[in-house]
């Protein structure tokens, strides 16, 4: 179920993408940003608070009475927030600042005394307390300094307002940016969606524009011409198949009802009456001959057809066929030879290839001349077993030998005056195709034509293999 939220655009999604990327970046820059900032602003504290200690260990001296006196009027800036205590606790000393903004903790400080630079809470901002031991004279002390924290902290803040005010100004302009340039790179795809909206089965022969060949949306466009490439050619296959169907199932059944209105225009005798039924008969034997193909090729082509799987002697199996189909041979005084190089064991569905090697058989004996000889030949490759179907029929013109396993292409039943559909080669192919094998012209010339059956090899004994 799609969510209701999800954009239906793609450009949105990409600058949606694109902004969430952008504010993650942004978001860990300022974050870092921020901390680099921070942590210097408190370093120059820190050395500030130094050279703060620095002057008044310089500054501050001992009266004649004993008491701790300081030079203010020899300091050019502000002077700094300033306390000198005894090592057992009395404050010997603070200055107009140190009275102005007294520090909690730090009469504890002192009496430590461990020169720690610690901040603590005030009640404008809190102060950093550097607490250190030293002397004034001859007499040690522990003098300490300190510095507000208030302008660290206000430049920080100014710098989290510019990024609070700038990063959404930042993002806009990136996610504008972003969308302009998903959009300029869709462009292509909006005007292919345009073109191909308008391509339909009776335009397959329209293509799409390619701009550039060699970018993402160029070979797109060019995927989808093949597509469209192929598309076309499948409803021509389909157009011309429609048409031979159409044909080789009007000619059964316009004899049918040729012969049967003949045989009701008059009165006949029992013997006319059993003619004009055995004829429609035979006629519908050939109209059920042909749906059976349409069918076993089908189920072939769609992958439906139960295949098994077996280990069988290939000279056997040629033996076989030779018996089998003798008898059309011996119509036209033909002869059908087994040559056996090797004893072939093959792997595939037996029965599949025997059907495929009688369609090859059964070409053979309808396209080679009275009195010749056909040769089943059995041989073997690297790692293939073969069946070679050899004739001395009349050859197949070269260019239309690549058509031959077309379903209703007939190359040379004009010539040799040979009846068929058109369907053995393409049935013979897809049985054997899905055996693991294949079916393909050799050679063909004026002296026949030489068809092969390639199946994988098998080494073992024959016997029974599970699908």
């Amino acid at each position: 179920m799609r969510r209701w939220w999800r954009p239906h655009n793609v450009r949105v999604r990409l600058t949606l993408w694109y902004l969430a990327v952008m504010v993650g970046v942004l978001a860990i820059y300022a974050a870092l940003v921020f901390a680099i900032v921070s942590r210097n602003a408190s370093e120059a504290l820190d050395e500030r608070l130094r050279g703060d200690f620095q002057m008044a260990s310089a500054m501050v001296d001992q009266t004649v009475d004993g008491g701790i006196t300081w030079y203010e009027d020899l300091v050019e800036e502000e002077s700094p927030w300033l306390q000198v205590w005894s090592p057992a606790g009395d404050l010997l000393y603070q200055n107009f600042e140190a009275e102005r903004r007294p520090v909690p903790r730090a009469r504890e400080l002192a009496l430590r005394a461990d020169d720690s630079l610690l901040a603590l809470p005030a009640a404008e901002a809190p102060m950093r307390v550097l607490t250190r031991r030293g002397r004034i004279g001859s007499t040690p002390v522990i003098v300490q300094v300190a510095r507000s924290e208030a302008a660290l902290r206000e430049d920080l803040w100014q710098l989290i307002l510019i990024f609070v005010l700038g990063l959404p100004v930042a993002v806009a302009v990136a996610g504008l940016g972003g969308y302009t340039l998903a959009r300029r790179a869709l462009l292509p795809v909006e005007r292919m969606t345009a073109r191909a909206r308008v391509i339909s089965a009776d335009r397959l022969s329209d293509r799409l524009v390619v701009e550039n060949p060699d970018d993402e949306m160029g070979r797109l466009a060019a995927v989808f011409n093949d597509t469209l490439g192929r598309l076309e050619s499948s409803f021509e296959q389909m157009r011309q198949f429609t048409a031979n169907v159409s044909h080789e199932l009007r000619t059964p059944l316009t004899a049918i009802r040729s012969v049967g209105e003949v045989g009701v225009r008059e009165h006949r005798d029992e013997a006319a009456y059993r003619g004009i039924i055995g004829s429609m008969l035979e006629e519908a034997d050939r109209l059920a001959s042909l749906v059976d193909r349409l069918l076993t090729l089908s189920r072939t082509e769609t992958g439906q057809a139960s295949r098994s799987r077996d280990v069988f002697d290939l000279v056997a199996l040629a033996r076989e066929v030779a018996g089998h189909i003798d008898v059309l041979a011996e119509e036209k005084r033909q002869s059908i030879d087994v040559e056996p190089h090797a004893i072939q064991m093959a792997y595939g569905d037996r029965a599949a290839v025997r059907q495929a090697l009688i369609n090859l058989v059964d070409n053979a004996i309808k396209f080679s001349p009275e009195d010749s000889r056909i040769l089943i030949r059995v041989g073997e490759g690297a790692d293939t077993a073969m069946l070679d179907v050899v004739d001395r029929g009349v050859g197949i013109d070269p260019a239309l030998q690549e058509r031959i396993f077309e379903r209703f292409y007939r190359a040379a039943d004009v010539s040799v005056g040979a009846s068929g559909a058109g369907l053995g080669l393409p049935i013979a192919r897809g049985a054997v195709e899905a055996s693991g094998g294949d079916v393909m012209l050799v050679a063909s010339g004026a002296h026949g034509s030489t068809f092969r059956i390639e199946l994988p090899r098998a080494v073992q004994a024959p016997q029974r293999v599970a699908s």
